[in-house]
C-alpha cells in the first residue's frame, strides 16, 4: 500500500474515532453529571419533577431544555454579564458549542465576545472532550435536540 494511502486511511480512522468519542455515552454522562455537575445544576422539567441532580440547587441554572436555548436567559437565574452579552449577540446552546464552554468557560466567552476581559461565573471545567461529550449526550435527552434528531432520522428512513 502506498505511503499516501496509509496516511489518508490513518487520518480517516482517527477522524472517525474522534467522531465516535464526540457522540458521547448517555450512561457515562449521567455518572459524570452526578459527580461533576449536580452540585450546581439540576435538570427539572416544567412540571417541577427533578430528572437529574438534586432538588433546590440554585448555584447554576436548570439544564432542562438547555440545547436550543439562548445563552444567559433561563428565567429566574442571575447570569454573569458576559454570558448575557453572548446570548444577546446570538449565542444559542448547541451540543457543538457546549463542548468548548465546558472545557474552558472563560476562554470560550472571551473568544465568542472577542473580549479578553469577559468572565464566566462557572468556574468548573470538564477535564476532557470525552467527558464533555458524555455530559452533552446525557443532557441532549432532556432537550428538543433529541426530538429534532429523531424527526430527521424518521424523514430520512
Amino acid at each position: 500500500m502506498p505511503q499516501t494511502t496509509r496516511v489518508i486511511l490513518g487520518a480517516f480512522a482517527l477522524s472517525m474515532a474522534g467522531f465516535a468519542a464526540q457522540a458521547g455515552d448517555i450512561e457515562a454522562g449521567a455518572a459524570a453529571f452526578a459527580s461533576q455537575c449536580q452540585n450546581c445544576h439540576n435538570v427539572t422539567d416544567s412540571d417541577g419533577e427533578v430528572l437529574a441532580g438534586r432538588p433546590n440547587v440554585r448555584t447554576g441554572p436548570n439544564l432542562y431544555g438547555v440545547f436550543g436555548r439562548q445563552a444567559g436567559t433561563y428565567d429566574g437565574f442571575r447570569y454573569g454579564a458576559s454570558l448575557v452579552e453572548a446570548g444577546e449577540a446570538g449565542l444559542e446552546w448547541t451540543p457543538d458549542n457546549m463542548t468548548p464552554y465546558l472545557l474552558d468557560p472563560v476562554s470560550f466567552l472571551r473568544e465568542t465576545l472577542d473580549n479578553n476581559r469577559a468572565r464566566s461565573q462557572m468556574s468548573f471545567r470538564v477535564r476532557d472532550e470525552g467527558t464533555a461529550a458524555d455530559i452533552i449526550a446525557f443532557l441532549t435527552q432532556f432537550s428538543d435536540v433529541a426530538e429534532d434528531e429523531d424527526a430527521e432520522a424518521a424523514a430520512e428512513g
